[in-house]
């Protein structure tokens, strides 16, 4: 059988109505003061960063709160198709997402190439992230859409699960479409700068 062929079967098993067992938990333990980190947090860093990402800003509707919410966000992805999902992680310490946690909806606008001092400014905390910035509500959410950027994704919190210092938040798509800025090349974030 060949790989489309296996793929098929895979896909046929999958969507059988049987229950699927799941694969036993590993142990999850945090790091003890008196063990080794076992990589450098630095040299991760900069390992990692060779991995050159696309730049989104996560935004909501932050209803009878200063204003609506966002911050710049460079891990995101597409997570699947049937049902339609995206996640994207965020610091356990950003100030942002509790409001658009309590929103429970937000809208994923992908930014262009010439919109990094966009992106510098939803990265910024303690400031207004809105001021002077163009954007009209979302279809479904009401989330900000923000003028200019190459699309955007409406969603409604799905699911959120822990990792480590951060927090994997899963969205299922209500709506989605290019943006403006569709002609033009992404922004992408690669050694700690935008290309």
């Amino acid at each position: 059988m060949g790989h489309a062929g296996m793929a098929a079967a895979a896909v046929r098993y999958l969507r059988a109505d049987r229950p699927v067992e799941a694969l036993p938990r590993p142990e999850l333990r945090c790091v003890r003061e008196d063990e080794r980190a076992p990589v450098d947090q630095g040299e991760f860093r900069r390992v990692l960063g060779n991995f050159a990402s696309g730049v989104t800003v996560v935004t909501a509707a932050a209803e009878g709160e200063d204003g609506p919410a966002g911050f710049a966000c460079q891990s995101f992805s597409s997570l699947s198709l049937d049902p339609p999902l995206v996640a994207f992680m965020v610091g356990r310490t950003s100030t942002s997402w509790p409001r658009i946690a309590r929103a429970g909806a937000f809208c994923v606008n992908v930014l262009s190439a010439d919109q990094g001092p966009l992106c510098r400014a939803f990265a910024a905390s303690g400031t207004d992230k809105f001021a002077g910035v163009d954007h009209d509500a979302c279809p479904v959410s009401g989330a900000p859409r923000l003028a200019g950027t190459l699309a955007w994704i409406d969603c409604v919190i799905h699911a959120v699960h822990t990792g480590g210092d951060h927090l994997i938040v899963v969205g299922r798509v209500n709506a989605l479409g290019p943006g403006a800025g569709a002609d033009v090349p992404p922004l992408l974030f690669h050694r700690g700068r935008f290309l």
